[in-house]
């Protein structure tokens, strides 16, 4: 009798338990150990699977942490200085460490590509561009670089360029907003040149 009532009780417990979020299959439950310990390819290969998701955005945490990291003690110290100055506006500074990185570490795409940031908030959009071509050179998949072209190509009235270049920087990270928004701007406002 015991056992009748003990799985009575547990029967109706259970029936009353809201049922167990179901995990998409396209999105497999991620941790963020298990974002810690894929190969940078394996980040990229996930990211967009994750979009929109506290997973989606440690990803892409985990990926810009990674681009920071040159192999070089060295070279990761002067960039972190080098972001100072640029977060401190004091872009002369930056550009000096900067250039002092892509000297030391040639291969290092994110140097270039704070390099070219610089520049692009200097109106120098020809370095920027140079810069941000190197960079792409070494890293297809930068995401920040590609939206800095994109963001060039639309201040000099290359909207066709911007769309395009916009639309590769979603596909490897839809998570960029300012992209999707700067992205949908263009689409409307070259929606009337097709005709």
């Amino acid at each position: 009798m015991y056992r009748l009532i003990l799985l009575a009780f547990l029967g109706a417990l259970l029936a009353a338990m809201p049922a167990r979020a179901q995990v998409d299959d396209a999105a497999p439950l991620i941790t963020p150990q298990m974002i810690g310990e894929f190969t940078l390819d394996e980040l990229f290969e996930h990211l967009p699977g994750y979009a929109g998701m506290p997973a989606g955005r440690r990803i892409e945490a985990e990926i810009l942490k990674r681009f920071t990291k040159s192999g070089s003690d060295t070279a990761d110290l002067l960039l972190a200085w080098a972001m100072k100055a640029m977060e401190e506006r004091n872009f002369s500074v930056a550009l000096d460490v900067l250039d002092q990185i892509v000297i030391l570490r040639p291969g290092f795409a994110e140097a270039w590509n704070k390099r070219a940031t610089v520049h692009y908030m200097n109106d120098d959009y020809s370095a920027s561009l140079s810069d941000i071509r190197q960079t792409l050179a070494l890293e297809p998949r930068h995401f920040g670089a590609l939206s800095g072209l994109g963001m060039i190509f639309d201040a000099i009235g290359r909207k066709e360029d911007a769309i395009r270049v916009f639309r590769r920087a979603l596909e490897i990270n839809p998570q960029l907003d300012k992209v999707r928004e700067s992205l949908e701007r263009l689409e409307k406002e070259t929606a009337g040149d097709e005709i």
